[in-house]
């Protein structure tokens, strides 16, 4: 068990850098506004930070994993190899993930999966057959887009707003297109059938973007014609910059993301170690301070934001409150 308490009085947190910005907000309105020292919050992404959390129970470890997607069973299995047995599971709202580019640039202005998938997948459907991707510019891919060269800003495999972009636009886009079905009827099994759909191609005209936003935002502030993948509350944050599009019709918005009709959108998360609750001074203080209705609520700072509020946020309060733990 964790030994003497006081060599740590500080709660860590470490994770997603979509949470990051959110948990930097709790934490120093925490610290301002309780007795005990302000966290220490760090990012590194949502793998990394989960990584981090299941390493073992002690000081030495960190406290609370924030993550812009849920905990998996491999990572629920390597904490408990490790001692992690006792995870609370808190989700403190939603985000979006938005299609932006230069606000005066190429008319981006709507999107479907369908084009995504057929401008950045290694191998596409076309006149029935799969072929290396022949596309070098949108219009390319579809009459109603810009006639420029594709030039896509996405998120790096260690992000969680990665998996969100697969799942939602890449495998929703190959499965639409019609590729996925060509694909297994080729013989490929259904695993690997989508596999390849969440491919993307090497040849530059896609790229992953390991850092955060701010990198992507400086890629598209360097390239007129390229197309970003960010969250909303970044997207918000900086409409003097970029534009938005729409993804199969629907417009991102707080509401449309709320509400679920917005295609692309997910739960963000942060998990703590119910080992240190009573340990580490402050960190079920925390947890309770960070989804209070003041904080993560519609009115609160975390909303104004771009954080979406979420609905069920007096379940999440019970939980901690009970301090009730992952089955």
């Amino acid at each position: 068990m964790v030994g003497a308490a006081q060599a740590r009085d500080q709660v860590q947190v470490a994770g997603s850098s979509t949470v990051l910005p959110y948990a930097s907000i709790v934490a120093e309105v925490f610290g301002e506004n309780t007795d005990f020292p302000t966290p220490v919050v760090e990012s590194g992404g949502s793998s990394a930070g989960l990584k981090r959390f299941c390493e073992g129970v002690g000081e030495n470890t960190i406290d609370v994993a924030n993550a812009s997607r849920a905990i998996r069973e491999k990572e629920i299995k390597a904490c408990a190899e490790n001692g992690v047995t006792d995870i609370i599971e808190v989700r403190i709202g939603y985000d979006g993930i938005v299609f932006a580019s230069q606000k005066d640039g190429p008319d981006f202005t709507a999107f479907t999966p369908v084009q995504w998938h057929n401008a950045l997948a290694p191998k596409v459907l076309v006149d029935g057959a799969i072929v290396d991707n022949p596309y070098n510019k949108w219009s390319e891919v579809d009459s109603s887009l810009p006639d420029v060269e594709i030039a896509a800003f996405i998120p790096g495999t260690k992000h969680g707003t990665r998996e969100v972009f697969e799942e939602k636009v890449l495998l929703v886009g190959c499965e639409e297109s019609g590729a996925m079905k060509a694909m297994m009827d080729g013989g490929m099994s259904e695993d690997d059938a989508e596999d390849a759909c969440l491919a993307v191609r090497t040849d530059g005209k896609s790229v992953d973007i390991d850092g955060d936003y701010t990198e992507t935002l400086a890629r598209i502030d360097s390239n007129p014609n390229g197309v970003g993948v960010f969250g909303l509350a970044f997207y918000e944050n900086n409409t003097d910059k970029l534009k938005v599009a729409t993804m199969t019709g629907i417009a991102p918005s707080t509401e449309t993301i709320a509400s679920g009709e917005y295609p692309v959108s997910r739960p963000l998360f942060f998990y703590v170690k119910k080992a240190h609750i009573g340990v580490i001074p402050g960190l079920k203080e925390y947890a309770q301070f960070f989804v209070a209705d003041e904080i993560a609520g519609p009115q609160g700072p975390l909303a104004q934001y771009g954080l979406v509020s979420d609905p069920e946020l007096a379940a999440t309060q019970a939980k901690i409150e009970a301090e009730d733990t992952m089955k």
